[in-house]
């Protein structure tokens, strides 16, 4: 499967080499894609060579390194709990911990790491444990979390279908009048040291390391969504579209 295309300064076209390189195949694979129509090349003439446009590849990489966010996201926000992927389950804290920790074995042996591999894991695990910490045995449907990353990719993905930041803190602060209201407060307020509303005392944990190191984190609960980058003094939380039933967070690094 081919298509044709004019040759135009605004569609950079590449040759199959140059795209098997970025994107990490062999040319073969990228000839069976095309055959399979996974990822079709373009021909500029009819008996021309496989060639590819720079903006769809990285289109493509965009949609793949994505991939277990949009999973994730469709966990934690569909009408019908159900438990998520195997690889991806963990149904108790146990179960996350030994995972964490072959995350972080693995963190520890990539090169370029050595004094950001216990940053990365110590504030994954904030947001996993404040998941288990914050519902105990109040899970509404599916207890437990997701949990998956791609190293290679550098990004990390945490869900749950609990009660939300918005359920929690109103314990303490009845006044909290929405989703958005509630997830800043939970990481730029200090609530109190009792459970559950300890949540919100980690999550500025989370905000102080992706301030002070080259991490960044999207939160998103309810239809309130937090973006943090390493730097940001400013805290914005704004509304989406999809609703969120506990928590999902993406950390990139």
């Amino acid at each position: 499967m081919y298509r044709f295309m004019k040759a135009s300064k605004k569609n950079e076209i590449i040759s199959i080499g140059e795209a098997a390189k970025i994107l990490g195949v062999s040319q073969q694979t990228l000839r069976r894609w095309d055959e399979k129509g996974f990822f079709p090349s373009i021909r500029i003439h009819p008996t021309g060579n496989r060639q590819y446009q720079r903006q769809e590849i990285a289109e493509f990489i965009r949609k793949k390194t994505m991939q277990l966010f949009y999973m994730a996201e469709n966990w934690a926000s569909d009408h019908t709990g159900r438990d998520p992927q195997a690889d991806f389950y963990c149904q108790n804290s146990g179960v996350f911990h030994a995972r964490i920790g072959m995350m972080e074995a693995l963190l520890m042996r990539m090169h370029g790491f050595e004094q950001l591999y216990s940053i990365i894991t110590s504030t994954t695990g904030e947001i996993g444990n404040n998941s288990f910490d914050h519902n105990l045995v109040n899970w509404p449907d599916i207890p437990g979390i997701f949990f998956g990353y791609n190293l290679d990719q550098r990004y990390i993905v945490l869900a749950d279908r609990g009660q939300g930041i918005l359920t929690t803190l109103r314990r303490v602060r009845p006044e909290l009048k929405n989703h958005a209201e509630a997830l800043y407060l939970a990481f730029t307020e200090t609530i109190t040291g009792r459970a559950p509303e300890r949540r919100g005392n980690e999550l500025k944990y989370v905000r102080n390391n992706i301030m002070k190191y080259p991490l960044t984190l999207l939160f998103r609960t309810g239809n309130a969504e937090l973006s943090l980058r390493q730097g940001d003094t400013d805290i914005i939380v704004k509304s989406i579209d999809k609703n969120i039933r506990g928590c999902l967070a993406l950390i990139t690094f």
